[in-house]
């Protein structure tokens, strides 16, 4: 695998044109992919394994661009993310019975991530798992109470998203402020007549619409089939507190859950953190014995 050749990827104006060579880099059928990781799984055929990286540069670059507020260089975020692909082609059965672009992401997700947290110096995000939990997940809450509400953040959202995501108020408010700044310069305006506009949205898909509706049902019907199957490891009360925290659109708070369950508050995040790694020793099990990666919450 290490024997791929991709296109280079440079800073600058230089990844402009590696967004166009990988643009010029024809999809696959369903059937063309099935032989070629069939090929690569059963003879070790190179040259088809480089055929799939090659025709799921997009998707990681697509990927890629959600994390272009973390301060970093959108090449170096992609260039990780290859790393990830390459990673899920070696790793790839075509008999699992879903396309490879449904298990790549988790491969490419699970690269980028680890990037970004290594390259954030410790003194910025912390430690625990509970902080990175909240480095990548705060954005993405504030973003949800901005668009439901219309309105700005206010120190009562503050306390709920601490709540939320079991950490305190003063660690919500210290990695918000750690986490301020602008987009990175790659991602802003491609074009001046719209500012809008960036680089990535100039990649047309060439994949028809409805095999992207199929892949993405599929994707959803894998994970519910998997979670569904981890939730049976838990007993009554962990299923409907780790529902009610973490399964639902909008997750209950510890007061609620400790005033229903007649617990404190501790008790309640004590049952949903048993919950959860309840779950993901699953995963990893299952991860173990078939392969298949699955993504779990940060």
């Amino acid at each position: 695998m290490s024997n791929i050749n991709l296109p280079v990827i440079s800073s600058s104006s230089g990844f402009n044109k590696y967004l166009q060579e990988i643009n010029n880099i024809p999809s696959l059928t369903k059937e063309e992919e099935f032989l070629l990781a069939k090929s690569y799984l059963e003879n070790n055929d190179l040259e088809a394994a480089q055929r799939l990286v090659l025709s799921h540069l997009k998707l990681v670059v697509k990927i890629a661009i959600k994390y272009k507020n973390y301060g970093l260089p959108l090449p170096e975020l992609v260039s990780e993310g290859n790393i990830g692909l390459m990673q899920a082609v070696k790793k790839y059965d075509h008999k699992l019975g879903f396309r490879l672009s449904t298990y790549a992401m988790w491969w490419i997700k699970a690269s980028i991530q680890e990037y970004v947290l290594k390259s954030w110096s410790l003194v910025k995000i912390g430690t625990t798992s509970a902080q990175k939990k909240l480095f990548f997940s705060l954005g993405k809450i504030k973003h949800r109470i901005i668009n439901t509400y219309a309105r700005a953040i206010n120190d009562q959202d503050y306390q709920e998203m601490a709540d939320e995501l079991g950490v305190s108020l003063k660690e919500v408010v210290e990695m918000d402020q750690r986490m301020a700044g602008p987009d990175i310069s790659l991602n802003r305006s491609a074009n001046r007549e719209d500012e809008n506009a960036e680089i990535i949205e100039f990649l047309p898909e060439q994949k028809p619409n409805q095999e992207i509706s199929l892949l993405q049902k599929q994707d959803i019907e894998n994970k519910k089939l998997v979670l569904a199957e981890a939730m049976q490891v838990l007993n009554e009360r962990e299923v409907k507190i780790l529902t009610a925290r973490k399964l639902n659109y909008s997750p209950e708070t510890l007061d609620s859950l400790s005033m229903e369950y007649n617990i404190s508050k501790e008790r309640v995040r004590q049952i949903e953190t048993r919950a959860f790694e309840k779950l993901q020793n699953y995963v990893l099990a299952r991860v173990s014995r078939d392969g298949q990666l699955l993504e779990t919450v940060n």
